[in-house]
């Protein structure tokens, strides 16, 4: 017999679900997110499990990495390319842990991919810095918008970021206007410190893969003066 396993992962908990290869269900359980439970609940269909599938959410690095490392088969879902399948589900379909099981039954699973283990630390701190530049750029644009509501010109993003305490009490005579800006002034520095501290440690850690390095060569090529010469 055929098995097929989805896992829908909540915050907490996750709902099991097994189907097999006629879509019936063979198991549906909900587990706290305790990875022995969750195995412990696999285990007496293992030998026959094809494959197990598990929407990616926020929290999926442990649940996947814990499912492979005991020998499943593991399939990440990718949950924005699932709607066009919604028309299967059905009601047994509990936080669709069977519904994954079934399109992963048929062949039909949109997946997402599965980064390896070395390199999501360099992945979620890109992730960081893209969360710190939106926040530090939140904070200019409020400096923007206090100094054009009160000097009635526009100073652009990149002067705003070297303002200094002098430039502010020059431009702004106001004490509680300048306390204003000098709010979100002191967290822009402090982010753009932060930003350039998370730079510096990416470029340390980031490689050139060798099946990127041809593109690179080609594209110096094209783009260098004398590259036409010989032609």
């Amino acid at each position: 017999m055929e098995l097929y396993g989805g896992i829908d992962l909540h915050s907490n908990n996750s709902y099991v679900g097994i189907v097999n290869e006629e879509n019936r269900a063979m198991y549906k359980e909900r587990h706290k997110n305790e990875l022995p439970l969750i195995l412990s609940a696999l285990a007496p269909y293992k030998s026959e499990l094809k494959a197990i599938a598990v929407e990616s959410t926020f929290n999926w690095y442990w649940l996947v990495d814990g499912l492979k490392d005991a020998g499943y088969p593991v399939h990440l879902a990718n949950p924005a390319a699932m709607k066009e399948y919604q028309g299967l589900k059905h009601k047994d379909d509990k936080k669709s842990a069977l519904w994954l099981a079934n399109l992963l039954r048929l062949k039909i699973l949109p997946e997402g991919y599965i980064y390896p283990k070395e390199e999501r630390p360099v992945r979620d701190l890109l992730r960081k810095r893209l969360h710190l530049v939106r926040h530090r750029t939140s904070h200019i644009l409020s400096i923007k918008n206090i100094l054009s509501r009160n000097l009635g010109a526009t100073i652009k993003s990149d002067d705003i970021k070297t303002l200094t305490g002098k430039d502010v009490e020059r431009l702004i005579p106001d004490e509680v206007i300048r306390l204003a800006i000098m709010a979100s002034l002191s967290t822009v520095h402090h982010l753009t410190g932060q930003v350039e501290q998370i730079e510096k440690t990416i470029l340390g850690r980031v490689r050139l893969r060798d099946e990127f390095k041809g593109l690179t060569h080609c594209s110096r090529h094209r783009h260098h003066p004398r590259a036409h010469h010989h032609a």
